[in-house]
């Protein structure tokens, strides 16, 4: 289990290369909700999500052996842009695989950074070609199977409870688990006190279906939202969950993608649907909690262009 100690000597080591992103509250969405939100705003995070706090702290982490050999990751988007951004600004050379059903504009991102991208036809393409990469030699930058990784994403629980006010309720997305998990070990220990709420789409419930089953297996994946799309957790984020959350939600693509644009017209901020799905989520939990709960909410991302929202939109018939 990641303590609170790895977490503190992490955001020491990541202060100089990440954002102390904002943390504030949302009248906008305080009204629609009708309960107390702050939100804690990770789409303003280098790279444009929370993912450059892991990808940071690991390749700052690196022996010379392992910098000299490359880095090597899987992604749904965020974490290829962030690694290859971070390992270009800390001069390691990057490779980045992902799906064809990745966003374009991360594969863009990505190989503007100067990373080899390589596509693969599904996500369990994906992570077998890394696996196969990292066994030819290059060094492995999982995207949540890592301690260093989860103390890094952990980072923004810290900085939540350090500048959040009184909150009862913190909800945050589940792709491979490696952001809950660190948020959850942070906000447990800083404020034992808080419920942390995990939140999946239809599709991409890789937690929600290990939490039935006992532990992590694989799963079929479906949802839109690729950024969430894990095959399956970690042992090491499931352990995470399972002691540290109270619960993990389930919301169909159509309300990730309604929640996407209810944040862009109620809380003024452009995030991607990893994030929108929050927003249905919370309303499961203020009609579980009752009256009094003052909601966080870690928005994770931003990357997604104003293309993709709208042909999401028209596809389920939202206005």
């Amino acid at each position: 289990m990641i303590g609170i100690s790895e977490i503190e000597a992490v955001a020491g080591r990541i202060a100089g290369h990440v954002v102390r992103t904002p943390t504030v509250d949302s009248p906008g969405l305080s009204e629609l909700l009708g309960a107390s939100v702050t939100a804690k705003l990770e789409l303003l995070q280098r790279t444009g999500s929370f993912k450059a706090r892991g990808a940071t702290a690991k390749l700052l982490s690196l022996g010379e052996a392992e910098r000299a050999a490359g880095v090597v990751a899987v992604s749904g988007g965020n974490h290829g842009i962030a690694l290859a951004v971070m390992a270009a600004a800390l001069d390691v050379k990057a490779t980045v695989v992902m799906p064809r059903s990745a966003p374009a504009r991360a594969v863009e991102i990505a190989e503007a950074a100067g990373a080899s991208v390589r596509l693969t036809d599904d996500m369990d393409g994906a992570f077998a070609l890394m696996t196969r990469l990292q066994q030819e030699g290059l060094t492995l930058v999982h995207p949540f199977d890592d301690p260093v990784v989860i103390a890094g994403q952990g980072t923004v629980g810290l900085e939540f409870a350090a500048d959040a006010g009184e909150l009862t309720d913190v909800l945050v997305s589940i792709g491979g688990g490696g952001l809950i998990a660190g948020v959850a070990a942070a906000l447990r220990a800083c404020r034992p006190g808080v419920r942390v709420w995990g939140v999946e789409t239809e599709g991409a419930q890789a937690m929600s279906e290990a939490l039935a089953a006992g532990g992590p297996l694989p799963v079929a994946l479906s949802s839109i939202v690729s950024t969430l799309s894990a095959p399956s957790v970690s042992q090491l984020t499931y352990d995470h969950v399972s002691a540290l959350v109270t619960e993990v939600l389930v919301v169909p693509d159509r309300e990730a993608v309604q929640g996407s644009l209810d944040l862009a017209d109620h809380a003024k901020v452009w995030a991607e649907p990893a994030a929108g799905c929050l927003l249905p989520a919370a309303r499961q939990v203020l009609e579980r909690v009752g009256d009094g709960a003052r909601l966080g909410l870690v928005v994770c991302g931003g990357n997604v262009t104003t293309g993709d929202l709208f042909d999401w939109s028209r596809r389920f018939g939202l206005r």
